[in-house]
């Protein structure tokens, strides 16, 4: 196992060692210090409407249910029998009362209760031998949702939600609270690329340094307004919480102005308004900047744009919520859903979709462009060289630790958080920190004598 206590100095001063982006030691550490310990999205209640809906979703290795029991509660039950062991649950979404296990019968209600053993009193005595109350699913350590998003941990011990959130809730709420109804999404497409869950998540999180370059072709084929994609650097990245993001400057005017102008109809922008808090409405009104992408640690990303559709001048806005799934040290599922508020108009949602698809779907341009530069990262990373090399990760920072640009008064942004105009990698930095943050933490007692078990 690769000893992480020698990457964390490396990655806070912003060098970050090339082989952490194809490393199994590292990988096999993740697994139980980041995601075992993170709070995770699973999923949204619009995928699970109804009274005993439910899809099934992952986090690394272990497999949950997510349902809405009879009681409209929503659970997360571990996918697996409390009798032998097999997944009770091999269809990824559906409606169902009870979850019946295909290999000896024991059937479970939604709401986890172990209600059904076949030849229960002959078997094992009824409730003598085998009391039905102490076998329900194991549920997750712990579920809470945030705007709709489900999310689960598996740390017992873990910060609440809105803690663990922190400032960032100000950001997610553009993505997922444009109305008093929130959002419905759609998908979750799914795709699987050669290349380690960091650098997307990282991607999405601030890089704006790349959009001249990776996205050329997509800027001169005039896709967007802007004819040059490096006005990027006019934008501003933000930290705050457990996430960052990047965002666009817009041309003057006030907020109703600057929300058309990115194409959204006016009865949108009075809900918007409706919705969002007065600092939320200003970072757009007043200071002139919409978030673009974001992610929130470790592994959710968000993406907000506005290309053209058809021919014409006209732009029309989409949301993406995105999920970089670890399968290996050197491989990633992604998840990719469509997001769009509630009460938006039939004919605004159809064309958004389109206009998500045609740009980060599974086969959307920009979608091509940065799969091809993180599987290269990846493959170079896992040689011998990659170990004598540390990446230059301190854009926007001095020799002596400086910050190069001030951050962004309170007058300037009104966003929590710190925020900066122009390329910077400090939300990359950010993230990585707390990435080596929980490689170093210890874990619980219970949960290490678990890793140590598996061993």
């Amino acid at each position: 196992m690769s000893d992480s206590s020698a990457v964390v100095p490396d990655v806070g001063g912003g060098m970050i060692p090339a082989h952490i982006y194809n490393d199994r030691g590292l990988f096999d550490r993740e697994k139980t210090h980041v995601f075992g310990r993170a709070w995770i999205f699973v999923a949204h209640e619009s995928e699970i409407p109804r009274r005993g809906d439910y899809v099934v979703r992952r986090i690394i290795d272990d497999s949950f249910i997510i349902t809405r029991d009879e009681n409209n509660e929503i659970r997360a039950h571990f996918n697996m029998c409390r009798h032998r062991g097999m997944q009770i649950c091999r269809a990824e979404i559906g409606n169902a009362s009870h979850f019946r296990c295909p290999y000896h019968g024991w059937s479970y209600r939604n709401d986890g209760r172990l209600v059904g053993v076949p030849f229960h009193e002959a078997a094992y005595g009824g409730e003598r031998g085998l009391r039905r109350g102490e076998y329900r699913l194991l549920p997750a350590p712990g579920l809470d949702t945030y705007n709709g998003l489900i999310f689960v941990t598996m740390a017992p011990d873990n910060v609440p939600l809105s803690e663990y959130l922190g400032d960032f809730k100000f950001y997610l709420d553009y993505y997922t609270k444009q109305s008093p109804s929130g959002i419905e999404i759609r998908g979750p497409q799914r795709w699987r690329i050669n290349a380690n869950w960091k650098i997307g998540a990282e991607n999405f999180a601030g890089d704006m340094y790349h959009t001249p370059h990776t996205h050329s072709s997509v800027v001169e084929i005039g896709l967007f307004r802007d004819a040059k994609g490096a006005k990027r650097k006019d934008g501003a990245t933000y930290w705050a919480g457990n996430g960052g993001g990047t965002t666009y400057k817009l041309p003057p005017g006030d907020f109703d102005k600057r929300a058309r102008y990115v194409g959204y109809p006016q009865e949108m922008v009075e809900r918007m308004k409706k919705s969002f808090s007065e600092d939320q409405i200003n970072v757009i009104g007043t200071d002139g900047f919409m978030i673009s992408a974001a992610t929130l640690f470790p592994n959710l990303s968000f993406v907000h744009n506005w290309p053209r559709i058809a021919d014409s001048e006209d732009v029309l806005p989409f949301i993406s919520l995105r999920q970089w799934q670890p399968v290996s040290e050197h491989e990633t599922e992604v998840l990719s859903w469509f997001v769009v508020d509630r009460e938006a108009p039939e004919s605004f949602k159809a064309l958004s979709y389109k206009a998500y698809l045609m740009c980060f779907g599974s086969t959307g341009m920009f979608e091509q462009d940065d799969v091809e530069n993180w599987v290269s990262l990846t493959d170079t990373a896992a040689g011998s060289m990659a170990r004598r090399l540390s990446l230059n990760s301190r854009m926007g920072m001095l020799e002596d630790g400086t910050d190069l640009v001030r951050p962004l008064t309170r007058d300037q942004f009104h966003g929590p958080g710190s925020a900066r105009i122009g390329y910077s990698e400090h939300n990359q930095r950010e993230l990585l920190a707390r990435w080596a943050h929980h490689l170093e933490q210890r874990l619980a007692p219970s949960v290490q004598e678990d890793v140590d078990a598996s061993r």
